[in-house]
């Protein structure tokens, strides 16, 4: 049976960066899910078309031909837009249109197609609540506010530090409060604070815990 790694958590935990690194080291697929959502936002502001129209938006989100490919490159409907989702602009229309449940719906039937059957790392905010409430292994990966700021702020050195901890405030309280898959910690996750770790011991950790799970049998 195919193994599913589920890493949930707030925006600058270090979900992606610890995602990647843990697929590589255990040579499995790596999912961004936060890159599939940043897909369909460029898609939406590209058609203008207004980020509360759930209606058009879920069309959008069904239709887009959404691939993640090696190197971390991202294409949507077969163009590499792998920078162009990472544009200021863009990040904040993915924080909204995630909140909309009829597009949460249609990303959450790609995830699962996309996993198939292989042994897979996903990171995300619903990844073991709702895409893999099986999954063996759940992760809900966390920081410091003050640190995940710090950060982001390195991925985006011409954003004013304040700007980045309002963002990522908004993000959270956003991420929340919403009611259609809001981030909250699976019963069954094992909760993890990156605050004052290397990325080296993260992934260490993440790996004693895969370990166990997997060697107990538990979950999908």
């Amino acid at each position: 049976m195919a193994h599913v790694i589920a890493i949930d958590g707030p925006a600058g935990a270090g979900k992606s960066t610890i995602a990647r690194r843990l697929a590589g080291r255990l040579s499995y697929i790596y999912i961004d899910t936060g890159a599939m959502y940043r897909a369909v936002a460029l898609w939406a502001l590209r058609e203008n078309i207004a980020l509360n129209d759930a209606y058009r938006l879920e069309q959008l989100a069904r239709a887009a031909d959404i691939g993640l490919l090696p190197q971390n490159r991202v294409c949507l409907n077969g163009e590499d837009v792998t920078v162009a989702i990472r544009a200021a602009d863009v990040s904040a229309a993915a924080s909204k249109i995630a909140a909309i449940g009829a597009v949460r719906s249609a990303m959450v039937a790609k995830q699962r197609q996309m996993a198939g059957a292989a042994n897979i790392v996903m990171e995300g905010r619903d990844i073991g609540t709702v895409v893999f409430p099986d999954a063996r292994v759940k992760i809900f990966l966390d920081a410091d506010p003050v640190e995940r700021a710090r950060r982001r702020a390195g991925d985006q050195p011409d954003v004013a530090p304040a700007r980045i901890a309002a963002q990522i405030a908004e993000r959270d309280d956003r991420d929340r409060r919403r009611a259609d898959s809001p981030l909250i910690q699976a019963p069954d996750a094992v909760y993890l604070n990156s605050t004052g770790l290397t990325e080296d011991e993260v992934e260490e950790e993440i790996l004693r815990i895969v370990r166990a799970r997997i060697s107990n049998g538990k979950g999908a």
